[in-house]
C-alpha cells in the first residue's frame, strides 16, 4: 500500500517538554521519519525567545511522517521512547499519497481586506467586482499571506491609508505581500528588507508573478535601503520593534508615516513608550488580540 504513515502525540502535560521533544525529533529521524513536526492544538500565542531559547506552545501536538511500506510497530515503539511515554498515547494514521504542494492550498482561499484589496492564490480566479486590486499569492516558507491577524491589519490600512505615489519601506518583508500590495495600490516605489534569505527569495519571486518588480527593490541589508520616504511599515514582533525605533523612525522623511504590527495586544502601550522620543503612536485597528499601530513623523522643530 502507497501512502504515510502518521504518528501524533499531544505533549499537554508533560515535564521537560522540550528535552523530550528534542529527543525524539532526532530518533525518529534516525528511525526514518521523512518529516517531524510540531504544532499548536489551540492557537496560543508565543512571545519572542530569548537568543538560543526554545518554546513550545502549551498544548504542543507532535506529528512524524513514515513511509507507509517501510513503518512498523517499531516506529511506535521508537516515538514512545524517545518522549518516555505509553504507546497506547500516540494515536496513529494511515495517509494516503498525493500531490501535497497543491493539496495544502485546498483550504487557502482569497481574502478581502478593506474595500478593494484581494490576495488571490493561484487556484482560485480574481473576483470580478469594479476597481478590485489583486495581490497572487500562494503559502510558502516566508510569513506573510494574510491570514495572521497582524498581516491582515497592515493590509487593511494600506487599502485605506496608503498616500498617493507614496514611497513605501516593507521592513521584514517576509513573503513580500506588504510591499506588493503597495505597489498594486499605487505606490511609486517600494522597498523590501529581511534578514531571511528565503524571505527575500520570495518577495523577488511574488514581485515578478505579480508584475511590481520594476516598482520593488529588495535588499539584503537594511544598511542599503533608501531613506526618507513617505511610509514604513514593520510587521515583526514588540521587543524587536522597540529595539528598531531610532533605525525605523529614520527612515521617515517628517510627515511620513510609520505603521507597525506584530504587537499583541497587552503589549501596544510598550510598543507606544518605545517609540515616544519621535512620535505618538496610537491603536489603529485589532484583530484577534493583535494590535497594529500607526504614528506620523513631526518635523524637527516640533
Amino acid at each position: 500500500m502507497t501512502g504515510y504513515l502518521s504518528l501524533r502525540v499531544d505533549l499537554k502535560g508533560l515535564d521537560q517538554v522540550e528535552a523530550r521533544v528534542e529527543a525524539a525529533e532526532a530518533a525518529l529521524f534516525d528511525a526514518g521519519a521523512l518529516s517531524v513536526t510540531l504544532t499548536d492544538a489551540v492557537d496560543d500565542a508565543i512571545l519572542e525567545p530569548a537568543p538560543g531559547e526554545v518554546r513550545l506552545w502549551p498544548q504542543t501536538v507532535l506529528q512524524a511522517l513514515f513511509p507507509a511500506e517501510t513503518a512498523g510497530p517499531e516506529s511506535i515503539i521508537v516515538l514512545a521512547r524517545a518522549l518516555n511515554l505509553p504507546a497506547e498515547r500516540i494515536s496513529v494514521e494511515r495517509v494516503a499519497d498525493r500531490v501535497w504542494e497543491r493539496e495544502w492550498l485546498k483550504d487557502f482561499h482569497s481574502m478581502r481586506f478593506g474595500r478593494r484589496l484581494w490576495i488571490v492564490p493561484s487556484h482560485e480566479q480574481p473576483p470580478e467586482e469594479p476597481g478590485s486590486v489583486c495581490v497572487s499569492l500562494d503559502p510558502g516558507l516566508a510569513f506573510g499571506t494574510g491570514t495572521h491577524p497582524s498581516t491582515a491589519l497592515c493590509l487593511t490600512w494600506l487599502d485605506s491609508r496608503l498616500p498617493p505615489a507614496a514611497e513605501v519601506i516593507d521592513y521584514g518583508c517576509g513573503s513580500g505581500v506588504l510591499a506588493i500590495a503597495a505597489a498594486k495600490l499605487g505606490a511609486s516605489s517600494a522597498q523590501a528588507f529581511d534578514i531571511d534569505p528565503q524571505a527575500l527569495i520570495a518577495t523577488r519571486d511574488n514581485a515578478q508573478v505579480n508584475g511590481v518588480q520594476h516598482i520593488i527593490a529588495v535588499h539584503e541589508t537594511a544598511a542599503s535601503l533608501r531613506a526618507p520616504v513617505d511610509v514604513v511599515l514593520a510587521n515583526i514582533l514588540a521587543g524587536t520593534l522597540v529595539e528598531l525605533a531610532p533605525q525605523l523612525c529614520g527612515l521617515l522623511r517628517p510627515g511620513g508615516q510609520l505603521v507597525l504590527a506584530g504587537i499583541l495586544k497587552q503589549q501596544a502601550h510598550e510598543v507606544r513608550a518605545g517609540f515616544a522620543n519621535w512620535m505618538d503612536l496610537a491603536v489603529f485597528a485589532e484583530r484577534d488580540g493583535w494590535s497594529a499601530l500607526s504614528g506620523t513623523l513631526q518635523g524637527t522643530d516640533a
